[in-house]
């Protein structure tokens, strides 16, 4: 019990933990309840995509305080970077949190190299061994990449899914995959690559190139005919009764069932369903967990299916999360 109290008696000194009520009398003094100081630190996070960038400010509590979406259209050049940089700077001004800030993640869609700061690949960049230094040296503050997949799964507790597999819905399919609350990576920073497994021998054809990936058939590219209309004016149709709409959707939730249940049957793990489907698939998981039982005779439930904890956010409050880590492993 002292060292516990001196524990906390530092913790609270240094601003960490805070007192947040109080218990009710047992008799003697009120017994003081005690919290994470949710404003102690804070990270920023962002994820670049083609035409946007996404931007968030998270609290230790895991919460957003602050979000914004810009249009933003990416370009190899290097004055990219630095608008960036001027974003962000506009995005942290006035915000009494960028005095506490660890520093940005920035989630990118593509195959990254940690360690030499290189974007190896990004089919949606349309960029190959792209550097990463001067975007890092732009923003002037500690810099975390990840891919957005990656990050995504990032976004999610620990201490809920310490085993899970992250299908990433959104315009192109992508996935993560942790054990024992680490990002598993594989070989040649690739795993988790789910989008790319064949679901259909000899069907569709993807952007990689083959033909009959998962991604096309289970990428939110498939509702909005890429990006011709929007996920909600798709999902409106739906609940119109549009029966073309009705008919695309069920397909989907088909072939959807099939990498689930193949994803499951290879990892044993509960299964995160995230991206912009993921976002609207929590009004749909009875059909689709039906579909999903009717292709695994191994089990007779499917509450290993999870919706996310953050939908649009995702892949930028994870990239963020970064930092806190770090920051307590430091500590």
């Amino acid at each position: 019990m002292p060292t516990v109290l001196a524990n906390v008696n530092d913790l609270l000194e240094k601003m960490m933990l805070e007192e947040t009520g109080e218990y009710a009398s047992t008799g003697g003094r009120k017994a003081k309840s005690i919290g994470i100081n949710k404003s102690y630190c804070h990270a920023m996070g962002i994820l670049i995509t083609a035409n946007h960038i996404e931007m968030v400010l998270v609290n230790l509590g895991d919460e957003i305080i602050k979000k914004d979406r810009i249009r933003l259209k990416f370009t190899a050049e290097l004055s990219y970077c630095t608008e960036v940089a001027q974003k962000v700077k506009t995005f942290l001004e006035g915000e009494l949190a960028k005095n506490t800030l660890l520093g940005i993640g920035v989630a990118i869609p593509g195959i990254i190299d940690q360690k030499e700061r290189i974007v190896l690949k990004s089919h949606a960049l349309g960029i190959e061994n792209y550097s990463l230094r001067f975007l890092e040296q732009a923003l002037e503050i500690p810099v975390y990449f990840e891919n957005d997949a990656n990050a995504a799964m990032l976004a999610e507790k620990k201490q809920k899914y310490p085993n899970a597999i992250y299908l990433s819905l959104n315009h192109t399919l992508g996935g993560a995959f942790c054990i024992d609350g680490k990002l598993f990576r594989g070989q040649n920073q690739k795993a988790g690559e789910f989008g790319h497994m064949i679901l259909v021998p000899g069907g569709r054809k993807c952007y990689c190139g083959k033909s009959g990936c998962a991604d096309a058939y289970c990428a939110a590219s498939v509702l909005t005919q890429n990006n011709r209309q929007s996920l909600d004016a798709f999902m409106e149709k739906i609940q119109s009764g549009d029966e073309k709409i009705l008919q695309t959707w069920n397909e989907y939730l088909d072939h959807l069932a099939v990498l689930i249940s193949n994803l499951r049957m290879a990892y044993d793990m509960d299964i995160i369903l995230g991206g912009d489907v993921g976002g609207v698939l929590s009004d749909y998981m009875i059909p689709l967990g039906e579909k999903v039982m009717a292709y695994n005779g191994f089990e007779h439930d499917v509450s290993y299916l999870k919706n996310c904890s953050y939908k649009k956010e995702a892949s930028a409050v994870g990239a963020a999360k970064y930092f806190f880590t770090k920051h307590m492993v430091e500590l």
